[in-house]
């Protein structure tokens, strides 16, 4: 535990649970800004879209930070890209984003240029004064292919990429910090930051949408708002949500 509040810095309040359900969870109960609530084995972590999310002891790094975003409310859209900017941040130049804030890397166990999922993100906004973001952050670091939950994901490990647990997680904290600072600071500029990261601009992709529908496409933008631009045989539409699949060439 002092390592982590070591990590971690002055600035953050770290709580370390030994196992969690949900991290997120825990975080929002009795919620205050920069506090960090750590699991070493999460059991019913929540995705994007409702998915489930669980890690095996010691394998991954789960954690969910109560950040105070600073921005108004049209601006909060926005958040979950910035998480994602700064987990890729940490991770280094291997890193880019799935549209919104998957974090993606490429390596060895992944094949020649594939990139695979390696941190899954979720944002959640708590209604108090001022609101308040809880962003549970789960990044697979030393899982092995049996122990990695769906074929499209993969573990820092397994991509050539290990790292210590303890120093990630500082690394994670300080950049989620500075991109946070950043956003705050200009609001309308820090999608160009995202943009240089993105692993969906200009690949065609489609996106399942809400309802059992989904589109196909080019993707040409992403505004500054955080919606995704997609050129589609109907015209140009502007997504605020949905599940991006990039397609290979013939797809």
């Amino acid at each position: 535990m002092a390592r982590l509040q070591e990590a971690a810095g002055p600035a953050w309040r770290v709580t370390l649970h030994v196992e969690a359900g949900s991290t997120n969870a825990l975080a929002s109960v009795e919620p205050a800004a920069q506090h960090v609530v750590v699991a070493d084995h999460q059991q019913a972590g929540r995705g994007r879209l409702d998915r489930a999310w669980v890690t095996p002891p010691g394998a991954a790094l789960t954690f969910s930070a109560v950040c105070d975003p600073g921005v108004d409310t049209a601006w909060w859209p926005v958040v979950p890209l910035v998480a994602g900017y700064a987990v890729a941040r940490a991770i280094g130049e291997v890193a880019t984003l799935k549209w919104p804030n998957d974090v993606l890397v490429a390596g060895p166990s992944s094949g020649s240029g594939h990139r695979r999922k390696v941190c899954g993100i979720l944002v959640e906004r708590l209604n108090t004064q001022p609101p308040l973001a809880v962003i549970g952050i789960g990044i697979n670091v030393d899982q092995t292919d049996a122990e990695l939950p769906v074929p499209t994901a993969t573990s820092l490990a397994l991509a050539g990429r290990p790292v210590d647990r303890t120093e990630l997680f500082g690394d994670v904290l300080r950049h989620l910090r500075e991109s946070l600072d950043t956003f705050a600071a200009s609001p309308a500029g820090f999608v160009d930051h995202y943009r240089a990261r993105s692993a969906t601009l200009g690949e065609r992709v489609r996106v399942d949408l809400p309802g059992d529908r989904s589109i196909t496409g080019r993707v040409v933008d992403v505004d500054a708002h955080g919606g995704l631009v997609v050129d589609t045989d109907d015209g140009t539409l502007t997504l605020s949500a949905g599940d991006v699949v990039h397609l290979r060439p013939g797809e």
